[in-house]
């Protein structure tokens, strides 16, 4: 048996023992999987493609080269099916059945008050979060545009675990199969992580389940978590009330600590006064004890944790931190209720009723969650941008802030499609003015389709192109829906939702049913090679003549191989949102694995090996090749296809398009099948490639049980695609 084919086989081989190894294993605690070949690499990144709007993806030309130390992460929800209260209702259908029904919170097309509405379909359907073949087809598709980690969205006290840990499982099979998958990473509450971060470090991080997926920032795991906020800290974080600091008079919170710690904060409200300020001062014991630290703090951002640290280590015993001086509104979050033993409210010097949020920070290698993780302080505001080093944004309005580490380096910016914000204040999406898709130079865009071209997105990718930080965090993947409300932020209206409404007003760049449909996704992948650049495309080998009625070994030596991902046909057996609808899905047959072109000056010469032996050529949509050479007259850019109509034992069909999925015979052409390889030959002629001696570039795909013809969404749904989706293979013959 010839080397390369046997050496695929043996890895395949050892990938099904893992496999069953890791199924032996469930039973006995959570497998840790690594690809076996991990140099199965697909080169998504020299694919071409055309969107439905005729942009096509950027080359090495236009990209340039790969770039280090540039990383790309994405939104990521995991909630899917967590909060159900019905449904699905979908928003956009409500409107299409009454376009007054904003008007009409009775309605019956709506759900419960509370009750989470999509504002539109995902092409794979109202799905659950622990779907296999969603989460299998998120991560191809994610690393086809060269996402490199997911991060969850766990800001409201839930971890889902139970979702993540499948999407965990999932992604894990996937590279033990030789595929690709991002990393992951967890957003955190933005101000009051603790138990959330514990809750991860207990079920995943501290058992180091998955360590292969965890996403690493400076050498270790990476969380989305105010530090200040986190580990074994000492205080109360309880409030009801903001007591107002007031010029020339002083607030305070007398604490003790147990333990050493470097510094202490306190929790306060700025009622959204741009430039508030104030000083803080730590004492030991009281307010007339010798003073330890100050500092003058400005540009408070509301209802913020600000800390005062120290250069040394300080030991157990009683503090006293106080707040003076104030500049524009600022206050101090407090409780009227005496909700911490270990300290008291002060007001002017004097004892007061209740206490004040405060919190100590331990110094730093005192075996807490922050030796283990890289923090990066999340900001949730929208317009307000950094108030100190080593901060994230997650979204914000256009132009959005640069966030810097604390070398001062060009670290972080995030990118959104669409924001809820409305004017220069956190509205809700289906407010009036709310910046949507279309949203860029200060306006929404009004002209027809203008919701199809990411102009906001486009705007915000831009200029973090121009700024070129280390890392873009881009805002959103699959939200999909939102809780219907009457109120939000003193805002009232019949029918409210927050983050997404409709096909305008949402951030989602997974591929919609109908609508922009895969537009966005293309976006994302222009714009994420322009940042990260890609590599060369292969060159065609040297001319050589392939005899279809004799073996495959000639085969060999072709160069160059184009892959495909491994174990990816499509199969689905799960429950939908309603938890009664099922989506099936049985269509995987054939498995791409790799293909190759030849040339001489009659023929192109085409191959396809698969994962397991080839299926009668008598089964429907069988090995279908489609060709693009460049003409107008095509069905989305190809102008040929082979094997649309049944082929015989021995030759097969190609048709020339007559303008979208209408076909016409062009030629006969041999094709031969042994085992898991096909191979045909294609008269040049026949394609109006007759010349050999002028430069070529043809692109092709193989596709196999399509189950609908005419739609460019089946090279993502069913079967299998090589490469996926609306991604070709470039075979270029140089000048």
């Amino acid at each position: 048996m010839r080397s390369a084919l046997a050496g695929l086989r043996l890895l395949l081989g050892i990938a099904l023992f893992v496999g069953a190894l890791a199924v032996w294993a469930e039973g006995q605690s959570i497998p840790q999987t690594a690809s076996v070949y991990p140099g199965w690499d697909t080169r998504a990144d020299t694919w071409v493609a055309t969107d439905a709007l005729g942009r096509t993806l950027p080359g090495f030309a236009e990209a340039g080269p790969p770039r280090r130390n540039r990383t790309v992460g994405i939104f990521y929800f995991l909630w899917h099916g967590a909060h159900v209260s019905g449904g699905p209702y979908d928003i956009t259908k409500v409107l299409a059945a009454d376009p007054d029904a904003m008007h009409k919170p009775d309605s019956p097309l709506w759900g419960p008050l509370g009750a989470n509405h999509h504002w539109g379909e995902s092409l794979f359907g109202y799905y659950l979060s622990d779907d296999d073949y969603v989460l299998r087809k998120h991560a191809q598709m994610l690393s086809d545009a060269g996402v490199d980690v997911v991060i969850f969205d766990v800001t409201n006290q839930f971890t889902y675990r139970s979702s993540y840990m499948a999407l965990l499982k999932s992604w894990s099979e996937v590279r033990a199969a030789g595929g690709r998958t991002p990393q992951v990473a967890f957003l955190t509450p933005f101000w009051d992580p603790e138990r959330v971060v514990r809750s991860l470090y207990a079920d995943l991080y501290g058992p180091g389940h998955y360590r292969d997926l965890w996403f690493r920032w400076d050498g270790k795991p990476l969380i989305l978590a105010d530090p200040a906020l986190v580990g074994a800290g000492e205080g109360t974080r309880e409030q009801n009330s903001p007591a107002p600091l007031l010029p020339g008079h002083t607030l305070g919170q007398s604490f003790h600590a147990s333990r050493p710690f470097h510094s202490v904060s306190g929790r306060f409200p700025t009622w959204a006064t741009k430039g508030a300020g104030m000083t803080l001062t730590l004492r030991r014991d009281g307010p007339a004890g010798r003073r330890l630290a100050s500092r003058r703090v400005r540009d408070v951002a509301d209802n913020d944790w600000v800390s005062l640290a120290v250069k040394w280590q300080l030991p157990p015993g009683s503090y006293y931190l106080e707040a003076s001086e104030p500049r524009g509104k600022i206050g101090w979050w407090s409780n009227t209720s005496d909700v911490y033993s270990g300290g008291q409210a002060y007001a002017d010097g004097a004892a007061a009723v209740g206490d004040r949020t405060i919190q100590t920070e331990p110094a730093p290698g005192n075996g807490d969650l922050r030796s283990f993780f890289s923090f990066r302080k999340p900001q949730a505001d929208y317009f307000q941008g950094p108030t100190g080093r080593d901060q994230w944004s997650w979204l914000e309005v256009s132009p959005q802030h640069v966030y810097r580490n604390v070398r001062g380096e060009k670290e972080q910016m995030s990118v959104g499609v669409a924001q809820n914000a409305v004017g220069n204040r956190l509205g809700s999406m289906s407010e009036p003015g709310a910046r949507g898709r279309s949203f860029h130079n200060g306006a929404a865009d009004a002209s027809p389709g203008a919701v199809r071209h990411g102009y906001n997105f486009a705007e915000q990718f831009d200029r973090a192109l121009k700024e070129d930080p280390k890392f873009l965090f881009v805002t959103g993947w699959n939200e999909w829906f939102a809780a219907r409300y009457n109120e939000f932020l003193g805002v009232k209206l019949p029918v409210m939702f927050v983050d997404t409404f409709d096909e305008e007003h949402s951030r989602d760049i997974e591929p919609m049913k109908g609508g922009h449909g895969d537009d966005y996704y293309y976006q994302l992948a222009a714009y994420v090679r322009r940042y990260k650049g890609v590599r060369k495309p292969p060159s065609a080998g040297a001319p050589k003549t392939i005899a279809i009625d004799g073996d495959f070994r000639p085969w060999d030596s072709v160069r160059p191989e184009y892959r495909d991902d491994i174990g990816d046909v499509a199969r689905r057996d799960h429950p939908a949102w309603d938890n009664v609808t099922r989506y099936v899905n049985t269509s995987g047959r054939n498995d791409f694995v790799l293909l190759k072109v030849a040339r001489d000056a009659d023929n192109l010469y085409f191959y396809a090996r698969t994962k397991d032996p080839i299926s009668p050529c008598t089964d429907g949509h069988w090995m279908m090749l489609f060709l693009k050479t460049g003409t107008a007259v095509n069905w989305e850019g190809y102008d040929f296809v082979v094997n649309r109509t049944p082929p015989g034992p021995r030759t097969a069909t190609l048709e020339r398009s007559r303008g979208g999925w209408s076909w016409e015979q062009a030629a006969e052409v041999r094709y031969r099948v042994a085992g898991n390889e096909l191979m045909l030959a294609i008269p040049r002629a026949a394609l109006g490639l007759a010349e050999p001696r002028k430069p070529l570039t043809i692109d092709f795909k193989w596709a196999d049980n399509i189950q609908k013809e005419g739609e460019i969404d089946e090279f993502t749904v069913n079967g299998d695609a090589a490469p996926n989706g609306r991604f070709a293979y470039r075979y270029s013959v140089p000048k």
